[in-house]
């Protein structure tokens, strides 16, 4: 899975450098076996975030990008339409959404939903159906996909605040950001993305892979 992300990131042709952040000495065997580039972190991390900001905090760069390992099927456009929100000079983080289309995805707990306002900025993120009209299909309901970007300095701050009251009831991080009103720009794409966190997202993978 891991060199399938990787090598996903790489057909791209958009970064300068890729670095795998692990823990796992498994999975920086396996990148380095594939060719590909690897860093080991800490095992005291509370999430990929707090690895990636160990990984980059004394290189020299703009936009740092978390594409995280559950990811395959990432491709050129939508992590172009990332990038293309930091030509916006107040932006410090950006991520994916996706249109909502199906009731099946706005009451599933593991599909996290995102409140957008006019501007682009996300208002909330929820595991919950929002807004409360839960079986409306209303306009401009979008899925959250978890891929960041951030500027270094957002990323660093962000790793340096502590979870909050929001964050700890939705268990998702990016309310961390939120609550300390730092803005998260959005960009709608055409992308899906899987995100696999159970069994069942493994075999929808697996299945496109075949």
């Amino acid at each position: 899975m891991i060199v399938q992300v990787y090598q996903a990131v790489q057909r791209t042709e958009l970064f300068s450098k890729i670095v795998v952040a692990t823990d796992d000495t498994r999975i920086f065997d396996t990148v380095i076996e594939h060719g590909g580039e690897a860093a080991m972190t800490s095992t005291e991390h509370r999430s990929g975030t707090d690895r990636i900001a160990e990984v980059v905090r004394d290189m020299d760069f703009d936009i740092v990008v978390n594409v995280q390992g559950d990811e395959p099927f990432i491709s050129r456009g939508p992590l172009t339409k990332l990038l293309e929100l930091f030509d916006d000079d107040t932006v410090q983080v950006g991520t994916l959404v996706h249109e909502l289309d199906n009731d099946e995805d706005l009451q599933n707990p593991n599909v996290v939903k995102v409140a957008i306002a006019t501007s682009g900025d996300a208002l909330y993120f929820s595991r919950s159906p929002i807004p409360f009209r839960a079986r409306d299909f209303i306009p401009n309901r979008y899925r959250h996909i978890g891929v960041y970007a951030y500027t270094k300095d957002a990323l660093l701050r962000f790793v340096s605040m502590q979870p909050g009251h929001l964050e700890q009831a939705e268990s998702l991080e990016q309310l961390r950001l939120l609550e300390n009103g730092i803005s998260i720009r959005t960009a709608c794409t055409e992308y899906r993305g899987i995100g696999i966190d159970t069994p069942e997202d493994l075999e929808k993978a697996q299945g496109q892979f075949q």
